[in-house]
């Protein structure tokens, strides 16, 4: 499950992208997939990494393997102009300096490369907050989303560290009510009758991706997707 658009970033044979806040690996393996560029991803938890290299290794032989390193946002271990793009998917909402791992992002590109950014879309996002508030509530876990960021904040932030906004789309439409979902049953999230049923249904459509929930995420992403993807140019 893709949030960025891997073929909005223009990559060629042999470029170099760097996935920060990489996770599991998702958009490492994506590149991978579906162009011939390098994949670098960092992150700083070091189970997902180990999971991100583990499927990394079930796809040797389908485009040049992704690297995936142990790294802080914040103090990336490479030198400036390193990458021809980079991705920063659902991670500013974690993290005390946003600002800071922004500016990571401009040093480490060359002039003229594609910024991928996503982070989850305001107003879906509040009512989650409002769902499960309070201590031990959807925004107070270790870890976990501790701001709302409104588009034009987001836009705003990007450009002031040396990038030009190119276009923006949500995505995911079909999380939302996932979300929702766990946190109206916050107390029972892993276990409610609702949940499961609507998270089966979620693993479904991504093994499967049948034309009508495809058509339909693609109706509703306008209106309810759960993330807002944005893309800047270097200057």
């Amino acid at each position: 499950m893709l949030t960025a658009r891997i073929e909005t970033l223009g990559l060629r044979k042999g470029d170099r992208v760097i996935d920060i806040g990489c996770g599991e690996g998702r958009h490492c393996h994506g590149v991978q997939l579906l162009t011939e560029a390098q994949a670098v991803g960092v992150d700083l938890d070091e189970p997902s990494l180990a999971l991100a290299r583990e499927r990394g290794a079930d796809l040797e032989g389908k485009g040049p393997p992704a690297e995936f390193l142990s790294a802080d946002a914040g103090k990336l271990p490479f030198e400036d102009a390193s990458f021809d793009a980079a991705i920063c998917s659902e991670v500013l909402e974690h993290v005390p300096d946003m600002a800071a791992l922004v500016a990571e992002a401009a040093r480490v590109l060359k002039p003229g490369g594609i910024y991928a950014v996503t982070v989850p879309r305001a107003w879906p996002e509040r009512i989650c907050w409002k769902l499960a508030s309070g201590p031990g509530g959807y925004s107070d876990q270790p870890g976990g989303h501790i701001r709302i960021i409104q588009p034009a904040e987001l836009r705003n932030l990007v450009e002031a560290a040396g990038f030009t906004y190119l276009s923006s789309h949500h995505a995911h439409a079909l999380h939302t009510p996932y979300w929702w979902l766990k946190t109206a049953f916050w107390n029972r999230r892993e276990d409610h009758p609702l949940v499961k049923a609507w998270h089966s249904l979620l693993v479904w459509d991504m093994m499967k991706a049948p034309m009508l929930t495809r058509g339909l995420e693609k109706a509703l992403d306008p209106v309810m997707g759960k993330s807002v993807a944005m893309y800047f140019r270097r200057t």
